[in-house]
This record gives C-alpha cells, sequence and structure tokens, in this order.
C-alpha cells in the first residue's frame, strides 16, 4: 500500500533508537510500580489564574526554537489555568537528550498577566508545545501540530483551520465508571537537521505517558503538507485491567447540521468540526455514518476484523452552508487513521453525547479490539493518521453528500396516514456513479434492524447524482437503517447507515 509516497517498507521500529527503547523501558518500569500522580510543582501565582489571564500570556515568536536553523520551529504553552500539570520537554541534538528549560524571557505577560513577572516563577515548566512549518507559503511558519492536554495533540494540512483533535489513547470512554485520561508526561524532541535533506520535511519526538491503568512509550514521525500526516509507533504496559481500550481516538464537535430536527435560534444553517464518521471495513465495504448531537449519550459499535480505516470527516465544505466567517467550519480537516498492522477482530466505536453549544467537543470515534489488555501485559500499536479536505483516494465509490428527512405528508395531507410517516432522502454523488447514466437500473438495497422501510426507490437526479429515497411508519421505536446503490448486483455507493429516534 502506497500512500502520499510513503510505503509500509519505510515505518520506523524500535531497534532503529536507543532513545525510544530506552523511553519503552522507562514505560515497562512504571506499569511495574504503584501508580504514582505527578507532583504539584506548579508555582502558587500561575495555580489560580483565570482564562483571560491565561490568554494574556504569550510566547515571543522571535524567541521560537530552530527558526533560522530549519524549516521547523517550536514555540511552548505557559502552564496555568487548566493546565496545572507542568510537562518535561527534552531536545536529543548529536544523540544527547538535554531538558529545555522554563524561561519567562520567552514570554510576553501582557494585562493582568503583567504582575505575573513579579513573582518566583521557577518550576512553570511547560503545558505544551506547538510545531511550526512553512506550510501555506515560504514567506511564513505556520503552526501545523500542537500537543496540548492530557495526550491530545491536533494536526492541520495546507489552508486548513484546526478542528477536531487526536488522543493517544481513550480509557473506558462513556462507560458506567467513568473515564480515564491518559497523559504525556515527557517527550523527547529530535533537534531538526537541515541538511538532512531526506528528512527536511519529517520531525520526529518521542513521548512517555502515564495514567493509573497504563504506561506507554510513543514515538511520532510528522509530515506537514496538503495532508499533514503523523506515522505513530507506541509500546503499551497495562498496570491493571482495561476494560475499554480505544485506540487512535478522534475527537470532534457536531452541534447541528442538515438532518437535525432541532436546532437553535442561529442564522447559521450548519455547526460542527466533523458531520460523519466513514469506515473501511476489512471485508472492503465503505460505510458513512451521519453525526447526531442526541438527547442522551449514544454509543454505536460497528463490529469489523482488520479494518483498513476509519475517521471523522468533514464532508460539507462549502462556506454557504456554515455562513460563518470567524469559526472557519468549512477549513475544518478530516482526518483518517489507517493500521499499519493487523489490527485483528474488534469494533470501531462512535460515541455521541448531547451538547448545547459548539464550545463542548461531544463526538469520540476509536478502535476497540476484542482482544482486551490486562494487567501485566502489552501491546504494540503502529498507524498513521492524516488530515484532508476530500476522501481517502481508495474510496472510488459514489458518497452520502446529503441527508434530509421530514413528515411523509404531502399538502392537505395532515390527516391521512402518510403524516405518521418519516421521509427519508440520500443522496449520493461522485464516485463510481458519475459514469452511470439515468437509464441504467440502478436498484436501491435497503435493510432495518427494526420494522420495515416502506416505499424504497433509487431516483436519478440532474445534477448527475442519484437518490435513495424510503419511508419509517411511526413505530415509537428507533429504526437502524442500512442502505446503498447497486448496479447489476455490485455496490456503486457507499454504505449509509443511520439510526432514527422518532422520540428526538
Amino acid at each position: 500500500m502506497i500512500l502520499f509516497g510513503c510505503t509500509l517498507a519505510s515505518t520506523a521500529f524500535a531497534a532503529d533508537d536507543r532513545h525510544f527503547s530506552a523511553v519503552i523501558e522507562r514505560a515497562q518500569q512504571l506499569a511495574e510500580e504503584t501508580y504514582q500522580p505527578p507532583e504539584e510543582s506548579l508555582p502558587q501565582a500561575l495555580r489560580n489564574i483565570n482564562y483571560d489571564t491565561y490568554r494574556q500570556i504569550r510566547f515571543d515568536p522571535e524567541h521560537a526554537y530552530w527558526q533560522d536553523e530549519s524549516p521547523f520551529s517550536l514555540q511552548l504553552f505557559h502552564s496555568g489555568f487548566i493546565f496545572q500539570t507542568p510537562i518535561t520537554l527534552n531536545v536529543i541534538e548529536n544523540d544527547s537528550a538535554t531538558p529545555l528549560p522554563f524561561l519567562a524571557d520567552n514570554y510576553s505577560y501582557d494585562g493582568n498577566a503583567a504582575k505575573l513577572k513579579e513573582q518566583d516563577l521557577t518550576g512553570s515548566g511547560h503545558a505544551g508545545f506547538r510545531l511550526h512549518y512553512p506550510l501555506n507559503s515560504d514567506e511564513y511558519n505556520d503552526e501545523f501540530a500542537v500537543f496540548l492536554g492530557a495526550s491530545y495533540f491536533r494536526i492541520v494540512g495546507r489552508g486548513q483551520a484546526y478542528g477536531l483533535s487526536t488522543r493517544g489513547l481513550a480509557i473506558d470512554t462513556a462507560s458506567p465508571n467513568g473515564e480515564e485520561f491518559p497523559a504525556f508526561r515527557e517527550f523527547w524532541m529530535y533537534k531538526p537537521d537541515a541538511d538532512a535533506d531526506a528528512d527536511a520535511d519529517q520531525f520526529e519526538l518521542l513521548a512517555l505517558m502515564d495514567s493509573p491503568s497504563v504506561s506507554g512509550a510513543y514515538r511520532f514521525i510528522l509530515t506537514p503538507g496538503d495532508n499533514t500526516q503523523v506515522e505513530i509507533e507506541a509500546e503499551l504496559f497495562a498496570r491493571e485491567d482495561i476494560a475499554k481500550l480505544g485506540v487512535a481516538p478522534l475527537t470532534s464537535m457536531f452541534t447541528y447540521g442538515e438532518a437535525s430536527r432541532e436546532r437553535p435560534d442561529d442564522f447559521r444553517p450548519q455547526v460542527h468540526d466533523s458531520d460523519g464518521l466513514l469506515m473501511h471495513t476489512g471485508s472492503d465495504e465503505w460505510v458513512w455514518r451521519p453525526l447526531s448531537n442526541p438527547a442522551q449519550v449514544r454509543t454505536s459499535a460497528f463490529i469489523d476484523e482488520a479494518p483498513h480505516g476509519f475517521g471523522l470527516m468533514q464532508r460539507e465544505r462549502d462556506f454557504n452552508h456554515y455562513l460563518d466567517t470567524e469559526a472557519h467550519y468549512h477549513r475544518r480537516p478530516s482526518q483518517w487513521v489507517e493500521p499499519l498492522s493487523d489490527w485483528g477482530p474488534g469494533h470501531v466505536e462512535l460515541v455521541e453525547i448531547p451538547t448545547p453549544d459548539e464550545t463542548h467537543d461531544n463526538i469520540v470515534a476509536y478502535w476497540v479490539a476484542d482482544d482486551t489488555l490486562d494487567t501485566g501485559e502489552s501491546r504494540r500499536l503502529h498507524y498513521r493518521t492524516f488530515t484532508l479536505n476530500s476522501q481517502p483516494e481508495e474510496h472510488a465509490l459514489g458518497r452520502a453528500i446529503r441527508t434530509r428527512h421530514g413528515s411523509a405528508a404531502g399538502p392537505g395531507q395532515t390527516d391521512s396516514s402518510a403524516s405518521e410517516q418519516r421521509q427519508f432522502i440520500v443522496d449520493f454523488q461522485g464516485g463510481a456513479l458519475a459514469d452511470i447514466t439515468a437509464d441504467q437500473p440502478v436498484e436501491l438495497d435497503i435493510s432495518t434492524q427494526q420494522g420495515e422501510a416502506l416505499l424504497p426507490q433509487a431516483t436519478a437526479l440532474p445534477n448527475g447524482g442519484w437518490r435513495a429515497s424510503f419511508r419509517l411508519p411511526d413505530s415509537g421505536q428507533p429504526s437502524d437503517v442500512r442502505l446503498r446503490l447497486t448496479l447489476n448486483g455490485k455496490p456503486v455507493s457507499e454504505t449509509w447507515n443511520y439510526v432514527w429516534y422518532p422520540d428526538e
């Protein structure tokens, strides 16, 4: 398999790097010990500052590390506000690792934060860091990656704006006993070498993860570009039994979209960082699930074996469907996860959480293997994740571009049986459908887990696309529907999957 000029043969292995081997050894040692929360080293002056004060602390770009030596440069985040546990940063240069100290002179303290300059900030450490690269032009180093908070990190490609987040791990997400958030405690960054032409477009770093249930060693190889990608290799060591280990978690926001039945009093037609979950199963099926903002927490499991990939996608990229000149939702990237090893049997899990507005991330998707990770066991992870503006190159089928529903009753039919039915239309376009004319015998393959779909049909559209339409009776129960378009018994579209809840 080839992706953006990289082959599976080019992937990294721990044996190649003594520094990564040392981090793996440290992670294994931690797992054999009782979990110790990080010490509270943050100066008192930083512990109680509010959001506004924290925003007035800024790293001075003129102090960015390596900016005169490499296309890559490094800027840091100050501790304080919600970032109460500083991390440790190290730089590997000439095969030696050296701590990167906290320097107050690297920051400007404005407004209410100016009083902090009079305080002893020794022990502040760093909350996180961001990486810059001439992504959009040769004249400016754009921020393309940020590591900040627990195991969270975000990436963007050329022309994209930050949206969804990635995490190192998700543990017991949406579980009755609560979620555990592993955290990267220490990082080692390889100082970029301007003379290394072969690797001039890559940045490598290592990380040590720890939490009550698991410790781990991570290696990240970041390649900024049109579709910024990160190759991730990790060794995990379980300190305790883990009921649900979420691998390659993606976290996003969906407040309302085209299929939302309820929406706030807002001039914007749609508000979301992602509008659907796309999966490429081990059986070579492409499945599309539109996202929702439910009335209560919902967890969906998509059973699979050796998946080819999954991702949270921002398929709608037309500004006219958002009208937001500040958030730029039309520029939020999609992000795909591609295993670089066999993940075996398991399922992609989608968690949708109610949210009143766009300030809360309420969507999580990740892989859960059937093989659990128990106390004393270890697991190796190897995968790639990358941003997209469209779809993975391998996706050659027609794609669902529109999902709408409403009352099936026509004008003047408020008292008819149709008023108790729900009408759905799903429009497909592109891919294999582009070469199919309206006179060809395209059929609708549809199934429901509960009840039946009424009046199913496939119809050619004037714009070259195809429409799938059907009705659901008012059964009072949720309806899980799957459908796709076929021609001569073969799929010509991805599989659209949707769960209708009549009470919402």
